[in-house]
């Protein structure tokens, strides 16, 4: 077994069979160079023949680049078994290699076809044989080889031993249906191996259940030369094998060796994901958001002292850093790793505060990202305790098209508790009317509000916490008080009532 596997990247193919995927002509070729300059796969397979005009137009920037770069025989598009009319297509597209798509089990030529298999070895032949006059190279799919191995393996003894003498350069085989599991494909890799040791085979997944990558794995270990992935595990129903998964898994559970550059991958992943406009799921392995993220405060605590969480999937390998996210079981370790990365220092007892403020936030947020700490140490450190004669007890905040909002508030002065409701242009306004039919009998006069500001952090979703900052005026005086919460306007009461216990 050779040390080096070959991988092929299908996502300009079976990657845009995806359902809602389809790539303009300059998304394609931005993909191409990306996945042959920067990623450095193999091969890629960039079109089905005979699609569309669009289709040809694409395939052809693509092979115009690959000419000028020479990496025409790293370019590979899909034709079918139609005599010349996909050669044809190919011809003028300007593409060098063909990927033949012959039936790979008994079923699916009696089915689909209606041929003999005698019938269907000729028509191959003929195909192989228009390429080659065309001046292409030829590959050649066994579709729906998994079940031809576990339903009619003679079949595809018979097709493989027949075109031992025919000119392609190497026999894929896909489980089609994405039925088989790793111990299948193993012994079935194994058996093709053994069976034909001089021929390059390569293995195409589908993830119906889930086990693309471990079947990958699997093949990976029976000897197979070339492994078939796409970007994200695009592709067909569940997709195929995600490319940035195999590749790791490759480098740390085999000895078989890629030239895939491992630190591309992720911005070739955020580039896909934007021309395919399928997300990203956050906790997908290698690219995922969350991949690299540790949330439990002992995971900290235990890289802090040894790397005690850390394997050998470094982030490092992927242009990625190692981040602490911030929550109620992040705890103390995971604010200090923020801290440190943020070069802020604090005292055991404003960490202490600073913690407990995140895990009160984070109880009503669903993530308290890094971006949202400056905000909470200024909460914390600038609106410091002490007794607070002004209290809050219950409110109720509402809104509806065409109509004043409304606010109903119980509150505790000194003690007393006080309710009442109130009108107001907007439900911040509502509130402080309130307020004021609350104090007007209490003969305190609240100060002028001369400034209200509201900021989230950079890039912040529609969840992200709110800073409102509002300046109050006095008769003798100008101050400010601060409130934090992802609610803007419970972020702003909790900056009023921070006003009423300095003015009480």
């Amino acid at each position: 077994m050779t040390n080096k596997i070959e991988i092929m990247d299908t996502t300009l193919r079976d990657g845009e069979q995806t359902s809602g995927v389809a790539y303009t002509a300059s998304e394609k070729l931005h993909i191409s160079r990306l996945l042959l300059e920067e990623v450095k796969v193999d091969r890629i397979e960039i079109a089905s023949a005979r699609v569309s005009a669009g289709e040809l137009e694409a395939v052809k920037r693509i092979t115009e680049w690959a000419e000028q770069t020479n990496r025409s025989k790293q370019v590979e598009v899909l034709a079918f078994i139609d005599g010349a009319q996909s050669i044809d297509w190919i011809k003028e597209a300007g593409a060098k290699v063909v990927n033949l798509l012959s039936k790979g089990s008994l079923k699916h030529l009696k089915g689909q076809l209606r041929k003999t298999p005698d019938e269907h070895l000729t028509d191959i032949r003929n195909v192989v044989e228009t390429a080659t006059t065309a001046g292409m190279s030829a590959n050649l799919y066994l579709e729906d080889w998994s079940n031809g191995m576990r339903h009619s393996k003679d079949y595809v003894f018979y097709l493989v031993d027949n075109l031992r003498d025919v000119p392609i350069r190497r026999i894929m085989l896909p489980d089609t249906l994405g039925i088989l599991s790793p111990d299948e494909v193993f012994r079935f890799c194994s058996e093709m191996c053994k069976r034909y040791p001089d021929i390059h085979f390569d293995f195409h997944a589908h993830n119906d259940y889930d086990l693309a990558v471990a079947n990958s794995l699997a093949a990976a270990k029976a000897g197979i030369k070339g492994l078939h992935a796409t970007v994200n595990g695009l592709g067909e129903r569940a997709g195929n094998t995600p490319l940035a998964s195999i590749v790791a898994v490759l480098r740390d559970h085999t000895e078989r060796r890629t030239q895939v550059n491992e630190e591309k991958l992720t911005i070739l992943s955020k580039m896909v994901e934007t021309f395919s406009g399928i997300r990203i799921p956050a906790n997908k392995p290698v690219v995922g958001e969350n991949v690299f993220t540790q949330a439990c405060g002992v995971h900290a605590d235990g890289d802090n002292k040894d790397r005690l969480y850390c394997n050998d999937l470094l982030p490092e390998r992927f242009g990625r850093v190692r981040k602490y996210a911030l929550g109620k079981t992040s705890g103390k370790s995971n604010i200090l790793k923020n801290l440190e990365e943020m070069g802020i220092l604090l005292d055991p007892e404003d960490i202490r505060r600073v913690t407990d403020r995140v895990i009160e936030l984070s109880d009503r947020k669903e993530n308290v990202t890094a971006e949202d700490l400056p905000y909470i140490i200024s909460d914390v450190l600038q609106n410091e305790g002490g007794e607070q004669k002004i209290r809050v007890k219950n409110y109720s905040l509402n809104v509806a098209k065409g109509l004043k909002s409304s606010a109903t508030l119980s509150i505790s002065v000194n003690d007393e508790c006080y309710e009442e409701t109130s009108a107001g242009d907007g439900q911040y306004d509502a509130f402080m009317n309130v307020l004021r039919k609350i104090y007007a009998p209490l003969n305190i006069k609240l100060p002028k509000l001369t400034d209200y500001t509201v900021t989230i952090p950079p890039g912040g979703l529609t969840d992200a916490l709110v800073e409102t900052v509002i300046t109050w005026q006095t008769d003798e005086k100008e101050f400010k008080t601060r409130g934090l919460d992802p609610d803007q306007t419970i972020s702003a009461i909790q900056a009023t009532v921070k006003m009423l216990n300095i003015i009480n």
